[in-house]
């Protein structure tokens, strides 16, 4: 059964039909990605599911009562307000009494002898307790502390477009919700945080919409695709993998079909020239049919970016970093860092946000100063910089203008030379929209453009930082196809797993507090190489403890003790466990009597298995809290 369902959908924007008569639906628990090129609707699509925006025809259905968390692309938060404050601004009414817990217990922490407030506060412990709320605002808190926000008394407006977009997601994930639409989790995350996310999405029994460019993160989450190209939308039972396998399968139908009907149509016109010898019915059935025929088009094929533009030739000496520190605000980002970039270089780099990547390739642009240390710059070296903000942009301009204004005429890789009005229309910028101003485009085309003119400069030494932050998969296709052939040298920020696979073959690996580590090889190597220290680092552990146990003897730390909160918790905890204990017995026992209905046994399934996760986390917690409390 549809927990939402689109029927007959249209919205138009501007002069072009963006969605037309769009009919499909979302079942209780299914997983979706959205894919298609930026400027196909996708996020307006998203938004008119979220009840966010308003369709210009056709019927949105929900289920009754049902719970929809969106996160949007761009979240529009309260900027006066905390973090914690704001990731419990929900509707739902245990949001509500975390709201008012969380404040009045800030209060009490200012007056602690205001028995008023004492007062207010035993009894929002009982009614958290009678509501099962603890569970809730623990797990807003460690969902924040995984997506780095370690402040949650700092003000919104104090943190940067990336941090408030993992705050908005916070809010979405704890939100008791039925149904997640999620467009573009992925940007401005790390790719620790990105694996983190994939797992808590693929535990949820929640359905899923969401909107993202990693396809490891869509093969790995989601079990639906649905393409938004030229208007329709076309779905894809499978990953993201399958994905292509069918829509390569459905392109080479609709030319077999545009085949058929060419073929069938020129018989029927030469029958047409000979002249019907008599105006029957049956005559005139086949004339409307051919006639019909003719009026009918092909569905229009969706275009290909073409991404073919020369570089320089490039000398012996590139780019020399010897002894760099950098430090912002006494913090060191960037400690003795002597690095040396090779012709053909395809070097990528990963780390934690906020810990010096970006500086990395401000530096090496000479947009900043390194504190200490040279940068030695070869003469032949002519650097592009695809930055995250796209500095380069004016929105008041238009777009033919913004490209001219890098260049009239450019020089492909083939030698020839095409016009600032084709390469535009090479990067799917048909001609009606060259005259219209950048300020109207949406985040993703912005990007392919600012991508356009960044490339037309001919560069031989290519900095990209984050480059698949708001690109559609089929310019990211492109874009790894043409790195693959770029004769100059590559550096790359990115956090996405699948692109750096594709495009580094050396890793710089940021790890805090200046630290860099040198890794020769794919990302998916580092990856194992670092599954492999941590798995070593947590079987050395206990060891270590059991050691640090016998030196200290007597001497131990004082245990401490259970906070008023804590041992309520502990409290509530132990009849959780027991409710999830006998839910774990229940569905068993109903999994066995659901052996014939496959349907209902992949419901029982699915909830068996959130029953499951829920009771080790609860668990884990209570075997925690109940430690300190023996210590006692």
């Amino acid at each position: 059964m549809n927990i939402i369902s689109l029927e007959s959908i249209s919205k138009q924007f501007v002069e072009h039909p963006l969605l037309r008569d769009i009919t499909f639906g979302i079942t209780a628990g299914e997983r979706v990605g959205v894919v298609g090129i930026n400027g196909s609707g996708k996020t307006t699509l998203l938004k008119i599911i979220a009840g966010v925006e308003e369709a210009d025809s056709g019927r949105v259905s929900r289920a009754r009562d049902l719970r929809v968390a969106y996160l949007s692309q761009n979240p529009q938060l309260d900027l006066e307000l905390t973090v914690i404050e704001q990731v419990f601004q929900g509707d739902a009414p245990q949001m509500q009494l975390l709201r008012t817990y969380e404040h009045t217990a800030a209060a009490l922490a200012r007056t602690p002898d205001d028995t008023a407030l004492q007062e207010q506060v035993t009894e929002l412990v009982n009614d958290m307790d009678a509501a099962a709320a603890w569970s809730l605002e623990q797990e807003a808190r460690t969902i924040l502390s995984r997506l780095g926000i370690v402040e949650l008394d700092a003000r919104v407006g104090t943190l940067s477009g990336g941090q408030r977009k993992r705050v908005a997601m916070a809010a979405s994930l704890i939100f008791p919700a039925d149904f997640l639409i999620l467009d573009e989790p992925t940007n401005h995350i790390d790719t620790e945080t990105v694996s983190w996310l994939e797992g808590f999405l693929s535990r949820t029994t929640a359905a899923l919409l969401l909107v993202t460019h990693d396809r490891y993160f869509l093969d790995r989450v989601v079990h639906r695709i649905v393409e938004v190209d030229n208007g329709s939308v076309y779905s894809y039972t499978g990953n993201y993998q399958r994905f292509l396998e069918l829509q390569a399968e459905r392109a080479a139908q609709q030319v077999n079909t545009e085949s058929r009907r060419q073929t069938i149509l020129k018989k029927e016109m030469v029958w047409l020239r000979r002249g019907a010898q008599a105006r029957t019915t049956k005559q005139q059935a086949r004339i409307d049919r051919i006639n019909e025929m003719q009026a009918a088009t092909p569905e229009a094929q969706r275009g290909d970016i073409e991404i073919s533009v020369e570089s320089r030739r490039l000398g012996k000496k590139i780019i020399e970093l010897q002894g760099i520190s950098h430090y912002f605000d006494d913090r060191c980002l960037i400690d003795q860092l002597d690095l040396s970039i090779a012709n053909r270089e395809r070097l990528g780099i990963v780390g934690p946000n906020g810990s010096g990547k970006t500086t990395l390739l401000n530096l090496i642009a000479e947009r900043l100063t390194p504190t200490s240390g040279t940068i030695d710059i070869g003469e032949t070296v002519h650097i592009a910089y695809y930055d995250q903000e796209s500095v380069a942009l004016d929105e008041a301009q238009r777009v033919i203008d913004y490209v001219k204004e890098g260049a009239e005429m450019s020089r492909t890789g083939e030698g020839s030379l095409v016009s600032a009005t084709q390469m535009l229309e090479r990067f799917l910028f048909p001609s009606d929209s060259h005259y219209t101003r950048i300020e109207k485009l949406s985040g993703g085309e912005r990007r392919r453009l600012y991508l356009l003119r960044v490339l037309m400069s001919a560069p031989n030494v290519l900095l990209l930082d984050e480059p698949t932050n708001d690109l559609d998969i089929q310019t990211l296709t492109v874009l790894e196809d043409y790195l693959d052939d770029f004769a100059g040298a590559l550096i790359a920020v990115s956090h996405d797993r699948y692109f750096l696979d594709r495009t580094a073959e050396r890793l710089l690996v940021f790890e805090g507090d200046g630290r860099i580590l040198s890794y020769a090889g794919s990302y998916s190597y580092y990856a194992e190489v670092l599954a492999s220290r941590v798995a070593t680092q947590q079987n050395e552990q206990p060891e270590k403890e059991r050691r640090g146990a016998s030196k200290n003897g007597g001497n131990a730390a004082k245990p401490r003790k259970l906070t008023f909160k804590e041992q309520r918790e502990l409290g509530s905890l132990e009849q959780r466990v027991a409710q999830l204990e006998a839910q774990q017995v229940e569905l068993e026992a109903r999994i066995t009597a659901a052996s014939d209905d496959y349907q209902k046994l992949m419901e029982l399934t699915t909830a068996l298995e959130h029953v499951g996760a829920e009771l080790e986390t609860a668990l884990e917690r209570w075997a925690e809290l109940a430690e300190i409390a023996e210590q006692n």
